[in-house]
């Protein structure tokens, strides 16, 4: 993915037509600690050799990263001229006025139509459906699966897998077939398992997961315009998925109660499961034999599809905005003007960022960079994602809380939670107004 391309990004001498000293210009984008931001600081250096303004990309561990960028922002500081903000930020930033309103650049550029409509949705578009955008979509992410191919393509293993189920040994095309994989490959006494799932209740980690059930077996967390949850949030078919979901767990390595992202990937390094959950952020490393002794054996899919053919993934990533309060906020424009170009979004993923440009992501040469670029592609058009009003952290916390304790313990049942879980969300609106 790290190829030179010489003289890829030109013609972007409009910089210097500016009134402004160019030359002179900083801009500060703020965002979590991680390899995207590395990838990002890469790009925007290639700004800088363009047109003389320099742009740093400023970090923070991702358990700092929400405090500290509302803290500024509720201070109206000007140290951060951009955020790659997460997703579910959109609500809270944009009602407060910490975003500037990109509704007209957005529509100007065609944006609509440049970015994976999904994209579009749940990284820029607030309140839904309004047509009102605060943010370009910047690190495309969604949750995807990982899987030991030696394991799959092993002969004795593809003959005693169908003469159990009855079909061949390959990667799941609906979550039936997970569940059946899972429970085959779940041989705790030779300490090897399943399937590793999100489990971690400390932030969108379980929810997450959870989400992927819930949007394949063809639910919805609610209606994001009319804040309506009844008989949706605890559907039946969300009671199908949740289940679902708590059988999976049945079939993961011991100890399993907590894991997020960090465990998912080790799951497969450290020979312990046949399937694993994780965003496609993580991937990297999987194909890297530095980080991963099966490297060259570890292959991917995207999310599969529920039992009436839906097929959605959780959606992860974040969509790039300017700070109101930044001084910078013309020349912060441009090089948004610069990131959607077509070249630029092409060198952003080789570069290894997650492009959400649709030219991009469509073209065969993005397909084929790397083992798990095809299945992201295939999940980017197919995304949802968590509630992105102001009190959404206080809606995830309820739904960990009644999750939870049925998807690792089996306490109640998936009914019960869910019905909970709706009359939680139904306070919280009334709360807040919104119904």
């Amino acid at each position: 993915m790290r190829k030179t391309v010489a003289g890829l990004m030109t013609g972007i001498g409009f910089m210097f037509a500016c009134g402004t000293s160019a030359q002179s210009q900083e801009l500060t984008i703020f965002w979590a600690e991680w390899d995207p931001a590395n990838y990002l600081q890469e790009l925007v250096n290639e700004y800088e050799a363009e047109t003389g303004v320099t742009i740093t990309v400023e970090t923070t561990p991702w358990a700092d990263f929400q405090t500290k960028a509302f803290t500024e922002f509720n201070a109206k500081g000007s140290a951060y001229d951009m955020v790659v903000g997460d997703s579910q930020w959109i609500g809270a930033a944009s009602e407060a006025g910490h975003y500037v309103d990109l509704t007209e650049f957005f529509n100007k550029h065609k944006l609509k139509e440049v970015m994976a409509p999904a994209t579009v949705k749940y990284y820029a578009e607030y309140p839904a459906n309004s047509g009102k955008y605060w943010s370009i979509p910047a690190e495309g992410d969604a949750v995807g699966w990982s899987y030991r191919k030696d394991w799959f393509e092993d002969p004795k293993e593809m003959e005693a897998f169908k003469a159990k189920y009855g079909y061949d040994l390959a990667p799941p095309k609906d979550w039936k077939q997970l569940r059946d994989i899972a429970e085959f490959f779940h041989r705790p006494d030779q300490k090897r398992y399943g399937i590793a799932i999100y489990t971690d209740n400390s932030y969108d980690g379980l929810v997450m997961g959870v989400e992927n059930a819930i949007f394949s077996f063809g639910g919805e967390l609610g209606d994001y315009s009319t804040y309506k949850v009844d008989s949706i949030i605890n559907s039946e078919k969300n009671v199908k998925a949740l289940e679902t979901y708590r059988e999976l767990y049945g079939f993961t390595p011991p100890g399993w109660a907590k894991s997020f992202f960090v465990e998912n990937n080790q799951a497969i390094t450290e020979n312990l499961a046949a399937m694993s959950m994780n965003y496609f952020a993580f991937f990297p490393a999987l194909v890297n034999e530095a980080s991963n002794p099966n490297a060259k054996v570890t292959g991917f899919f995207a999310n599969p599809a529920g039992p009436d053919g839906d097929q959605y993934a959780a959606l992860g990533g974040q969509g790039i905005s300017i700070v109101s309060y930044s001084q910078n906020k013309e020349e912060a424009m441009k090089f948004l003007e610069w990131f959607i170009k077509d070249e630029t979004q092409k060198r952003w993923a080789e570069l290894g960022g997650y492009t959400a440009s649709a030219k991009v992501l469509e073209s065969e040469e993005f397909q084929n960079a790397t083992p798990y670029n095809k299945a992201f592609y295939e999940t980017m058009f197919r995304v949802k994602d968590f509630w992105a009003t102001p009190e959404y952290a206080e809606l995830l916390i309820q739904m960990n809380q009644r999750i939870y304790p049925y998807v690792t313990a089996g306490q109640g049942t998936a009914k019960e939670a869910l019905d909970a879980l709706a009359e939680d969300w139904n306070a919280t609106f009334k709360k807040y107004g919104r119904h």
